[in-house]
C-alpha cells in the first residue's frame, strides 16, 4: 500500500537514507527516515504554534464547570497543569515513540470531565476516573488488545480515517479562525452554519486568515521549504502591526491576541498536581455509574488517540506496506500514560493532537520534533504570555493545508468499486467534521462495515474483535436509553 512520505511542502523528496551522523542521528533513526535536525526541530515548532492555543482553551472549559459542591478549579494552576502535563507527555511520546505526534489536553474528553462527570462528583473524584481510564489503556496495550484492535480495522477504512481527520482539522481551522461561524438558534434557519457574520467576512482577524491561507497555499506550490512555518510567523507579525493600528477589541481575535505582552514571565502554580481521589467517585455516584464514566473516558480516548495516530503516520510515510507504524505498542503504551498522566495532573485525560500533521506538513518524521514542541509547553510555565501571542487567525491557515495535504494522499486508495468498504469510508469521513468528534466517526464507519459485510453475506470476512469493538460503539452511541434502562440516571 503506497503512502504519502512526504509532502508538496517540501522542495523535493526527502533524501534516500544514509548512514548516521552521530548518537542524536542513531537513536531517533533521523537520516534513516530521510529527515534531518533541522527539519525536525522546524517541524516541531510548527506543531507547537498550531496547538498553543490548548494551553488558554484548555482552561477555559475546565474552569466554567462546577463539581458536586459547586467549586471551580483556578484558571491559573489549569494553565500550569495543561502546559506541564503536555509537555511532559510530548517529550515522552517522541524519546519512546519515536514518532512526531504531540499529546495535550484532549478537546471533547475535557468537556465530559466538567460537564458530566464533576456535576456528580468532586474534581479529585473526577480527576480519578480520567487516571483510573488511563491505567485501563495501558493494561489493554500491556495485553496486546487495543494493537489487535487496530490491526482488525480494514485498510480502506484506515485510509478513510485519515481523510475524516484531515477534514475536521480543516473544519476546526475555518471555525477557529471566524471564517465559519455558528448560526444563532434565535436565527431560525436551518442552515446550522454560514461564512463569516451573517454570510459575510467581517474585520481585520478573518482578512489575516484568508491571506495566511493564500500565502501559505502559494509557498506549497512553490515547493519552498518550511511553508507552513513561514506564514504562521508572517502572519503572526502581521497581526500584532493590524491589531496594534486598527485597536481591535480582545474578542475579535479569539483566545489568543497578537500583541506585545505587558510581562514576559509569569510563575506557574502546581496547586492542581496529583491532586485527585482515585475511587472516590464510586462512592459519590456507585459502582455502575462510575463504570459508565469510566467507559466513556476510556473510549474517546482509545479510539481519538487510534484515529489520530493512523492519521498522522500515513502522512508522514511512516507506515509500512500493511499499514503498521513502527513502535506502535510503545505509541499506545504513551498514550495511556498520557490519560492517566493528564489526570493526575488534573489537566483532564492528555491524548494525540491532530494539530501534529502541521509539523509532519514540515518535514518532521521523528520524535526529535516532539522534543521541540514538549520543550516550548515546558517553557510556557513561565513565558505563558507569550504563548498568547499567536492569533489563531495566523496558526489556522495550517490546518488546512494539511488536511488538503492528508485528502490528496489517500483519497485514490480506498477501493470505491467495493460498497462493503466504500460506504462505511464515505460515511466515516463525513462523520468526523460533521459531529465534530475523530470517535464518532470511527464507530458509525465501524458499525456501517460490519452491517453491509453481513447484508453482503460476507460475516466470515469481519474480524471477530471488530464485531466486539461494533457492540462497544452501540453502548457507546446508545449510552443515555442504557442508562435509563438500567435507572442510573
Amino acid at each position: 500500500m503506497p503512502t504519502s512520505a512526504t509532502s508538496p511542502v517540501d522542495a523535493q523528496q526527502p533524501p534516500p537514507p544514509s548512514q548516521p551522523k552521530g548518537a542524536l542521528d542513531r537513536y531517533f533513526r533521523i537520516s534513516e527516515r530521510g529527515s534531518s535536525v533541522s527539519r525536525e526541530l522546524r517541524g516541531g515548532l510548527a506543531t507547537f504554534f498550531a496547538m498553543a492555543y490548548i494551553v488558554v482553551l484548555n482552561p477555559i472549559i475546565l474552569g466554567a464547570g462546577q463539581d458536586k459542591f459547586g467549586h471551580q478549579l483556578d484558571n491559573g494552576q489549569l494553565v500550569t497543569a495543561t502546559a506541564l502535563m503536555a509537555g511532559l507527555s510530548t517529550v515522552l511520546m517522541g524519546v519512546i515513540g519515536n514518532v512526531p505526534i504531540a499529546c495535550a489536553a484532549g478537546l471533547g474528553i475535557n468537556a465530559v470531565v466538567s460537564l458530566q462527570l464533576a456535576p456528580k462528583m468532586s474534581w479529585p473524584d473526577a480527576m480519578g476516573m480520567v487516571v483510573l481510564a488511563g491505567l485501563v489503556l495501558m493494561l489493554l496495550v500491556a495485553s496486546g488488545l487495543r494493537q489487535r484492535v487496530m490491526d482488525a480495522i480494514p485498510g480502506g477504512l484506515r485510509r478513510a480515517i485519515a481523510i475524516g481527520i484531515g477534514l475536521f482539522i480543516s473544519l476546526i481551522g475555518l471555525v477557529d479562525s471566524g471564517f465559519v461561524t455558528r448560526n444563532p438558534d434565535g436565527a431560525h434557519t436551518t442552515v446550522p452554519m454560514g461564512l463569516g457574520q451573517g454570510g459575510q467576512l467581517h474585520g481585520w482577524p478573518v482578512l489575516v486568515f484568508v491571506a495566511g491561507l493564500a500565502l501559505t497555499f502559494i509557498l506549497v506550490v512553490r515547493k519552498t521549504r518550511g511553508a507552513i512555518l513561514i506564514g504562521i510567523v508572517v502572519m503572526t507579525f502581521v497581526a500584532i502591526v493590524i491589531n496594534s493600528l486598527a485597536k481591535i477589541p480582545g474578542t475579535g481575535w479569539g483566545l489568543s491576541v497578537p500583541q506585545v505582552p505587558d510581562k514576559i514571565v509569569g510563575a506557574p502554580d502546581f496547586g492542581l498536581i496529583g491532586h485527585i481521589s482515585l475511587f472516590g467517585g464510586f462512592r459519590e455516584v456507585g459502582l455502575l455509574t462510575g463504570c459508565l464514566f469510566v467507559f466513556t473516558v476510556l473510549l474517546s480516548g482509545f479510539f481519538d488517540a487510534m484515529g489520530t495516530i493512523i492519521g498522522v503516520g500515513e502522512e508522514a510515510g511512516l507506515t509500512d506496506e500493511n499499514g503498521q507504524l513502527p513502535n506502535m505498542g510503545k505509541i499506545l503504551m504513551v498514550d495511556g500514560i498520557a490519560v492517566a498522566g493528564g489526570g493526575l495532573g488534573s489537566a483532564s485525560a492528555n491524548t494525540c493532537f491532530v494539530e501534529s500533521t502541521a509539523g509532519v506538513g514540515e518535514g518532521a518524521r521523528t520524535g526529535l520534533a516532539n522534543l521541540m514542541t514538549g520543550g516550548l509547553f515546558l517553557l510556557t510555565l513561565v513565558f505563558t504570555p507569550l504563548a498568547t501571542v499567536v492569533p489563531s487567525q495566523a496558526a489556522t491557515p495550517a490546518l488546512l493545508v494539511v488536511g488538503f495535504l492528508i485528502m490528496a494522499a489517500n483519497v485514490r486508495e480506498i477501493d470505491w468499486s467495493d460498497f462493503t468498504i466504500a460506504v462505511p469510508a464515505f460515511l466515516t469521513i463525513i462523520a468526523m467534521p460533521f459531529t465534530y468528534s475523530i470517535t464518532n466517526g470511527i464507530g458509525i464507519g465501524v458499525l456501517a462495515f460490519i452491517l453491509l459485510r453481513i447484508a453482503d453475506r460476507r460475516a466470515r470476512e469481519i474480524p471477530w474483535l471488530l464485531n466486539v469493538v461494533g457492540l462497544c460503539f452501540l453502548v457507546y452511541f446508545f449510552l443515555d436509553p442504557i442508562e435509563q434502562m438500567l435507572g442510573v440516571k
